[in-house]
Formats: structure tokens, sequence, C-alpha cells
């Protein structure tokens, strides 16, 4: 569910935390950051629960309309497509999500009114329009349909970011991972039991490689500052925007302690990041001084990979 590439910045953003503090705890800021990556399965798991719910509304409002005192023909004879909709039915029934949900205190017991008003306001759109109008029906259609309407609605909508973002601030950050997974997650459904996605693909390789990542970043800080330093002969240390000097950090740390990942594949990360996280010009600094420092360090054997294909020459 989660990449090495987002593991990278939820470390970013922890040790960026971490230096902002004068007497900071090595063990009580990684415990959080742990805490932290937990808290987005919490998200993705309370959009399914929420995708379940407008499924339940779609449901009691069919029967509320067929026990009115006077119904329509309309309201004896709905249209059903939406209740019957495949994915809706299998997330609808799926155990796990039930059980996850339950276990985590997850559900919207008390937003019934919010649940009716995004279903009616969805009601409106004409997405939804034009899925009722097809009288065919078939599973291809019944997943482009929800792939769609999480993607151009759910995702979208600011009343739902700002819910999000009241129930854990850091929601609001990770809100496009939690909708991509769940998007991913629905689109791989091929019919039958509806399986929910994992956190990580190897928990525990990834959570060594967070840890390793932070502690080390932490551990050799001053000495990635003098090799950056020494490599940055025209620059004073202190000028050098502090999110640069930190992602600098985080690769030296992931070259020289993480022997399982490439040189390349760390430098192009970090870069990439730089793009999203620091200032126009960082690309091109950091991929300018990373290179110089890279060129001593292999000088030094001081870069030992293992694994095929990855010892340095």
């Amino acid at each position: 569910m989660l990449n090495r590439r987002f593991l990278r910045i939820k470390v970013m953003q922890e040790l960026y935390a971490f230096f902002q503090h004068e007497k900071a705890e090595i063990a009580l800021f990684e415990k959080e950051m742990f805490k932290n990556l937990d808290k987005i399965y919490d998200l993705y798991l309370t959009i399914l629960q929420f995708i379940c719910e407008l499924h339940n509304v779609a449901t009691l409002i069919v029967d509320e309309n067929k026990n009115k005192r006077l119904p329509t023909k309309e309201d004896l004879t709905p249209n059903l497509k939406f209740v019957n909709n495949a994915v809706l039915c299998a997330i609808s029934k799926n155990k796990e999500l039930t059980s996850l949900t339950s276990k985590k205190k997850i559900n919207w017991n008390n937003d019934a009114d919010l649940i009716r008003k995004l279903f009616n306001d969805i009601r409106t759109t004409k997405l939804y329009k034009d899925y009722m109008k097809n009288e065919k029906t078939s599973l291809s259609e019944d997943r482009d349909f929800i792939v769609q309407l999480v993607t151009d609605y759910l995702s979208q909508n600011d009343v739902l970011l700002s819910f999000f973002e009241d129930k854990n601030m850091h929601w609001a950050d990770d809100s496009f991972v939690a909708y991509n997974s769940v998007i991913r997650n629905i689109e791989s459904y091929e019919g039958k039991e509806f399986k929910l996605l994992p956190l990580l693909k190897d928990e525990k390789d990834d959570f060594e490689f967070m840890s390793t990542l932070f502690r080390k970043t932490i551990q050799y800080r001053n000495d990635f500052i003098t090799l950056i330093s020494k490599h940055t002969t025209n620059w004073e240390i202190e000028r050098i925007a502090a999110m640069d000097m930190l992602l600098m950090q985080m690769t030296l740390a992931e070259i020289m302690y993480l022997p399982r990942i490439p040189v390349k594949a760390s430098l192009n990360e970090y870069i990439d990041i730089s793009k999203e996280y620091s200032t126009p010009q960082s690309k091109l600094f950091l991929n300018g001084v990373l290179d110089k420092i890279v060129i001593d360090l292999k000088q030094q054997n001081k870069i030992v990979k293992e694994g095929k294909g990855l010892k340095e020459n």
C-alpha cells in the first residue's frame, strides 16, 4: 500500500521535527513516526467504511420510500442498480473490514446526516445519473463507476477533506495516498471476496528501513555535515536551505548504511523529493553536491553494497 518514496517522506518529516528539539528522545520520535504511519491505514479504512455507509444509506432510502403512506410507482419499484452494485456489496460484506473498524473504533455513527447529505449530492451528479440510466449491468461497469466516484467526487470533496482534517491533522497530507490505495484496491477487485490491502508490502523490511534511515541520519549527522561542507566550499553551511541539508544527510545515511539499496536509486529518490519539499533550485544543487560526495566515498571504499548487481565499482 505504501511505497518506499512515501516512507522516506515520513522519515524526513519526523527527522525535521526531531531536529527542532534540543533534547529530543530518539525512541519517542521513532515511536511517533510508526504511530503516524498506522494512522494512514486508519484513514484508508475510514474511507472504505464511508463507502459502506453510502451503500447503507441508499438501501435505507429505498426501504423508507416503500413504506411511505402513499408510495409512488417509482417508490415501489425503485432502480436498485446502486444498491446492487457488486463492488459496494462486496465491500459492505467484508468481514475483515468490519472487524478492523470495530477494533479501531472507526465508525460513522454520529455522522448520519453528513452521509445522507453527501449521498443526495452524489445523486445529482451526471456520473450517478448516467450510471443509473444504463440498463446493462456488469462487474467492470460497477467497478469503473465506483473508481470514478472515489476519484472525481469523494477525494475532491471539501466537506469530507475538512471532516478528515478535524479527525487528525496529519490526514490532510495523507489523504492522497489513502484515496489512491482505495482506488487501487477497487480496481483490483475481480469478483467474490473483496480483499483489503496491507499497510506495507513487507512490514518487517519496511520498518527496518525506516528505523535505520531515521537513526543513522541522527547518529552520523555531524559527520554528514562535515562531508557536505567539504564539497560546498563556495557556500556557508548556515545559508544552505534546512530541507536541502536534511535531504542530503538522509541520502548519505541511505547510501552508506542501507547496503541493499542501489546508490542511483537513493540519489534519484531524494532529488525527486526535493522538487516537492524544497526550493526550485534544490534539484540541481543536491545533484551536484551529492555526485561529488559519492565519487569521494567510492574512492575511499566507504560505500559497501550487498546483493546481486549492487556492488560498487
